[in-house]
This record gives structure tokens, sequence and C-alpha cells, in this order.
């Protein structure tokens, strides 16, 4: 039995509909049942296990042979591509992992935006778009009184916000990285500010290609997006910049508190050195002492001395005391915590 991977969303001012139904149904009716003149038609794909019905579909709608073949392909470069009744171009998607230890979830997702439809087709289901359906549903904005351009600006929108929903999730675990290093030396830290720092360089992959199709979108003439909501789009632009800003932000914190628990080690390791330092300056002296009076010759006068070995014994306390206090005045010895900043 067919799944119902795909939802086709129809609606205008004073009317929407949804219906969820298998690909090879809209593969077969979309055409001729669902697109009108007076509606709005969003069909959006959840799955790409029924390629063939896919393939079926978009020929109907008389979209190209390489246009079909990128839907199923990794896209090299960002780009708007323009042909005879339909724009289409694709973006990565990406939402928070479920696992903090793994990096983002991700997702092509293509887009053919023509006079009164738009499709979008992802492999798989991340509910990127839960808000612009409600929109749809309940009415709110101004989602129901536009065109399909206006619905492809807030599908790039629900995908960028989903950018800044990981970027507040890095940070959070940012934040629990920094609260952890300045009060443990957990060898595992330096580990798990890399892979923050990899997701962030991975989010900078996907989010770069999407403010150069922003700004294609912004500056393209096609007939399918209407001049007055090139203001949207735009708006889309900034959004997008302000996440490479964030990004680059969240890096510049993750190589200040690299930088920290690399100097902090080192800190460790002075203060380690420091210790064996001055424990060898102080029995250095004493153990000279010990070896010069522990040597097998016969004609050593201070062995005939009665108190000569508490007098040596007096004698070593007495260097030993010296050192100490001199290591003291000097504030060699002093009990610092340098995990704690001031």
């Amino acid at each position: 039995m067919e799944t119902q991977d795909c939802e086709l969303y129809k609606y205008n001012s004073s009317f929407y509909l949804v219906k969820k139904e298998t690909p090879s149904y809209f593969a077969k009716d979309f055409l001729d049942v669902e697109l009108d003149d007076d509606h709005v038609a969003w069909l959006n794909f959840n799955s790409f296990k029924d390629k063939e019905s896919i393939e079926s579909l978009c020929q109907n709608l008389g979209i190209d042979k390489i246009s079909i073949e990128n839907i199923f392909n990794q896209s090299r470069r960002p780009k708007v591509e323009e042909n005879k009744g339909y724009i289409f171009f694709s973006v990565i998607s990406a939402l928070p992992s479920n696992d903090k230890d793994e990096l983002l979830q991700k997702d092509q997702i293509t887009f053919f935006l023509s006079k009164d439809y738009l499709l979008s087709l992802q492999a798989i289901d991340g509910e990127h778009f839960k808000d612009l359906k409600s929109r749809i549903e309940k009415n709110r904005g101004k989602i129901r009184t536009k065109k399909s351009d206006f619905l492809l600006y807030r599908t790039l929108e629900a995908i960028v916000d989903n950018y800044f929903e990981v970027l507040d999730v890095i940070s959070t675990n940012i934040d629990e990285i920094d609260q952890i290093l300045h009060s443990s030396e957990d060898k595992s830290l330096l580990l798990k500010i890399e892979l923050e720092r990899r997701k962030l360089i991975e989010l900078k992959k996907i989010a770069s290609p999407m403010l150069d199709i922003s700004i294609q979108l912004v500056n393209n003439d096609s007939p399918f997006i209407e001049i007055n909501n090139q203001q949207y789009f735009n708006s889309l632009q900034h959004s997008c910049s302000h996440v490479l800003t964030e990004i680059e932000s969240q890096k510049q914190v993750l190589d200040g508190m690299a930088n920290f628990y690399y100097a902090a080690q080192g800190q460790r390791m002075n203060e380690i050195m420091k210790i064996l330092t001055i424990v060898s300056s102080i029995f250095i002296p004493l153990t000279f002492i010990a070896g010069v009076y522990g040597m097998n010759f016969e004609n050593l006068p201070e062995l005939k001395w009665k108190n000569g070995y508490f007098i040596c014994l007096g004698v070593m306390f007495l260097i030993g005391a010296c050192l100490v206090a001199y290591f003291v005045s000097k504030g060699w010895i002093k009990k610092k915590d340098y995990t704690k900043q001031e």
C-alpha cells in the first residue's frame, strides 16, 4: 500500500483545502483537477520513495528532463534557473541533531515556482513548514491574499528560521561548555568544542548558498515574482546575512574557549613544574650534605663528633626552612586557583 507522502494546500482569500494523498494520485490529477487560476496550489513531497510518480508529475507540468534529474542529485552550486513556465532551484535545509554528539540533520529541498503553483520536494519530512501550514489553515497574516511567489518567500523564510534554531542549540551547547571549562579539567571539553565548531562550519556551508539564492531572487526579473514582493526576498537576504554573521561570531567564541583551554592547561603545567622546582631546590642542598657524609672515607673528622648527627640534621633543617621562607617572601609558594577568572 502506498504511503501518503504528499500534501496539497490549495487556497485563496476565502477558501483553503488540505489534501494528503499518494504521489501517484497527484501525478495523475494535479494538473487537470487541482490547478486553476482562482487558487494558489502548494504541493509538498516528503519522500522520494515513488520516484516514478514524481517524474511523471513533473513531465505533466512541462518540467524538462534536466530539471527533474536535479531533484534527486545533490546541487553543486546555488543557482536560480528559469525555464518556460517556471523557475527552479535547490537549497539545503538544516535542523538540530537529536544527539549532541552528532552533526546536523540536513536535506536538499528543490522548489519549482509557477504563476499558480509551488512545488517543493524533500527526501525526508523535516517539518520545516509547520508554522506556514498553520498560517494557511488559520488565515493568519497575508499569506492567503498573496500569490505563489509570496508562498515561496514564506517557505524559504521557514528554512532560514531553522538555521537560527540550529544556532540557538549550538549557542546553548557553547554556554554549557563554557561553564564546565571554568570549573573542571575535563579532557573531553576540547572534543566538544571541536564538535560545535564543525557544526558551525557545516551550517555555514548550508547557509551560504541560501544567501546566494536570495540575492538572485531579489535581482530576478522573472514574471513569476511580482515587483511589490521583492521587498520580502530582500528581507530574506538580510536574514541569511545575519545567520552567517552569527556563525562567525560563535566561531570566534569557540576559538577563544579553545585558547583558554590550552592556556589553562599550560598554566596548570607551569604550576606543577613550579612545585617540582621548589621541592628540588630545597632537597638538592640537603641531598648534597647527606651525600658528603655518606661517603666511606676513613678520615672524615665530623664522624667522630659526639653530636654530629644532630648538628647535621639541624643544619639541614635550617637550610630547608631558610629556602622555604625565601620562596614565600618571593611569592613563589602561594595557593592560587588558575581555573577561575577574577
